[in-house]
């Protein structure tokens, strides 16, 4: 049994992940969380290797979460160098030093690793086969962990959002009172994935890894159910009409289209399904619905509008 307060460093601090992470793991141990531009001589910008390196033997943490990562998906087709070095680069450096330490390291990856086909969600074991270079990045960070011998928690999800910052969620909420219609692609089918369950089934998960370490591995988490993004975009549109908000696009005037009639750089995944069997099995979890999240964050979000 692992018994004492582990020292924890959290990278991404101020991401959608990073920022409920800083909640949900300051009651587990000594926190110390970093940002890019890091603090005291420490660092917790991906993209400095050697600065990362040196941060992580100063500070000797049994535990690693790495919620930082470059995830602009179409400007990685053309900043490729920059999305290798922060996606799979220090995700390898901080395996390394993981296992010299013999730390627990934790890491986020995406749906964006399969090639989209079919309509069954996604196991751990599937092939994998990236459609652009976000995901082969986050691939072979992936890969990098798992081939270091550290231990290790790999979580895949899906279509991240949050009551803050920037996400689908908060450009649709938007859009919705400054337009007269939107169209919405209606092809693309997943599951909108809360920062917040994110953080939670992660210090869930982390507590029982430290005393199991079988638990160690990969696992899908993504909350239960399945939605379109025209789907999801309705049930914002519906939800906010509820609240007594003057929305200019309703349901009726969100068109649905298709992924090849909305071109972008970087070609994205038709089914972005992923089936958590393995997470609620090995860490005795039930997810809730996908709506679940949504409507909390519209709740903290619109309350936050509101006292503005």
């Amino acid at each position: 049994m692992f018994n004492t307060s582990p020292r924890i460093l959290l990278l991404g601090k101020n991401g959608q992940v990073g920022w409920e992470l800083q909640r949900a793991l300051a009651p587990l141990g000594e926190l110390t969380a970093l940002d890019r531009h890091g603090c005291k001589g420490l660092t917790g910008d991906l993209a400095d290797v050697d600065g990362l390196r040196r941060t992580v033997r100063q500070l000797k943490p049994q535990v690693i979460v790495n919620a930082g990562a470059y995830t602009g998906v179409d400007r990685a087709e053309e900043q490729r160098e920059l999305a290798t070095r922060i996606n799979a680069e220090a995700p390898a450096l901080l395996a390394e030093e993981a296992r010299a330490l013999n730390a627990l390291l934790i890491h986020y990856s995406t749906d964006y690793v399969f090639n989209g086909s079919g309509d069954s969600p996604w196991r751990e074991s599937d092939p994998v086969g990236p459609l652009n270079h976000y995901g082969a990045s986050k691939l072979a960070g992936e890969r990098h962990i798992q081939s270091s011998g550290c231990r290790h928690l790999i979580f895949r999800t899906s279509w991240v959002y949050a009551a803050r910052g920037n996400s689908f969620l908060s450009t649709m909420a938007r859009l919705m009172c400054e337009r007269e219609a939107l169209q919405v692609i209606d092809d693309q089918h997943g599951a909108p994935t809360g920062a917040e369950l994110i953080a939670d089934v992660t210090s869930h998960a982390l507590v029982q890894t430290l005393n199991d370490g079988a638990k160690q591995g990969l696992y899908h988490l993504v909350p239960a159910g399945q939605t379109s993004w025209h789907g999801y975009a309705i049930f914002i549109a519906e939800w906010l009409q509820r609240q007594g908000t003057e929305v200019q696009s309703t349901q009726e005037r969100i068109a649905p289209i298709s992924t090849s009639e909305w071109p972008t750089p970087a070609n994205r995944p038709l089914n972005s399904r992923l089936t958590t069997t393995k997470l609620e099995r090995a860490f005795s979890l039930t997810l809730p619905a996908w709506q679940n999240g949504v409507e909390r964050a519209l709740v903290e979000r619109l309350g936050s509008d509101t006292e503005a």
